[in-house]
């Protein structure tokens, strides 16, 4: 597959990578390679990764615990004291292999340790491959709330190796199918089409379907890569999925959420919305919401959850001045940015969900 240019990163794939590796790594004079993993990523993914890496440079390999609840500053300080303790400076080169969590919060790491060290993603699920790999998000969560510290900063290189999909199991690949799903919802009727069976799906087509997807956020974050307009549309779903997300994490009593899992919910929420208030039709409403829900399990949302969940809206961070901002459909592929949306519809849309 052709690489991809994207802003200041260049994205590779599978056996292009390690040859793209190694030629940045002689070109550079990288004083020290450092590698962030967390436990699974160290287990299945690194050893393939270092039998492909041709340096002499010093290799030290820094672990974190997996799972979004450990994306928080207190990990960001473990790995910069890491990096200080193991004599790391402005010439150092960090490679983040790993999901969305390592490459976010390694991004924000390096991009912050001594003002900024050059970085290597290594997106390692379906959802870094095709969300996290392309639009220079780094940042951690505060608490319980997705996202709130962060900066926007390209690494050198995004390497994606297909073949680490072969290691993940069906609920983390059906969690990077809701964003490749949200990619042709917002952009392209076509490549929403492409997904209404994927029954007869090989390898070789969920390549160039990731491949796509990769352009498709691409294009959107080049137009607009400080999130001022268009590139809102890719948080098409997110801002009810990122607190019904946040809100699970937070409640003992729920089983915490994948990214995918309450994002799915986000779009048939918005989508029931988008029918409501800007004439999205309702039979494509329906049918994205069986879709889905032929993918993906229905998760129990009781109305008594509804009021802490909608409290949570207020976070997001595409509000401004007050505002919750929802992204809607007009129509697949035609998204109307900056809504506004009553309480009273949002609980709706829930009602819609949990619905026969």
């Amino acid at each position: 597959m052709d690489s991809i240019k994207a802003n200041n990163s260049i994205i590779h794939f599978n056996e292009k990578c390690y040859i793209s590796i190694n030629q940045h790594i002689k070109k550079n004079n990288f004083s020290k390679v450092f590698i962030l993993v967390d436990e699974n990523t160290n287990q299945y993914c690194l050893p393939k990764f270092l039998e492909n890496l041709e340096t002499k440079k010093d290799i030290e390999i820094i672990e974190i615990e997996s799972g979004e609840i450990n994306k928080n500053i207190d990990t960001c300080v473990g790995v910069w004291n890491a990096l200080s303790e193991l004599d790391a400076d402005r010439k150092s080169l960090m490679i983040n292999i790993g999901g969305g969590v390592i490459t976010d919060l390694g991004g924000f790491v390096a991009c912050t340790f001594k003002r900024g060290i050059t970085y290597i993603n290594v997106p390692t699920t379906l959802l870094s491959m095709v969300d996290a790999s392309v639009g220079g998000k780094t940042g951690v969560d505060l608490g319980h709330l997705k996202n709130q510290i962060g900066v926007i900063s390209n690494p050198d290189l995004v390497l994606i190796d297909t073949n680490f999909l072969d290691t993940l199991p069906k609920e983390q690949m059906r969690s990077g199918l809701a964003e490749m799903l949200k990619h042709g919802l917002i952009t392209s009727k076509t490549y929403w089409d492409k997904f209404q069976n994927l029954s007869n799906l090989n390898l070789h087509d969920l390549d160039e379907l990731i491949h796509e997807s990769v352009i498709i956020k691409r294009n959107v974050v080049e137009e607009d890569p400080f999130e001022d307009g268009i590139r809102k549309t890719l948080n098409f779903g997110h801002t009810l999925g990122h607190a019904i997300e946040s809100y699970f994490l937070s409640n003992p009593n729920k089983t915490t959420l994948l990214h995918g899992e309450a994002i799915v919910i986000g779009m048939i929420l918005a989508s029931y919305i988008s029918t409501k208030l800007v004439g999205f039709p309702k039979e494509t409403t329906l049918s994205i919401k069986k879709l889905f829900l032929s993918y993906y399990d229905k998760v129990i949302i009781d109305k008594s959850d509804y009021p802490a969940i909608i409290e949570l809206l207020k976070y997001d961070k595409k509000n401004n001045h007050g505002n919750i901002n929802f992204v809607l459909l007009e129509a697949i592929g035609e998204c109307k940015i900056d809504c506004l949306v009553d309480n009273e519809i949002i609980k709706d849309a829930f009602e819609f969900y949990a619905s026969e």
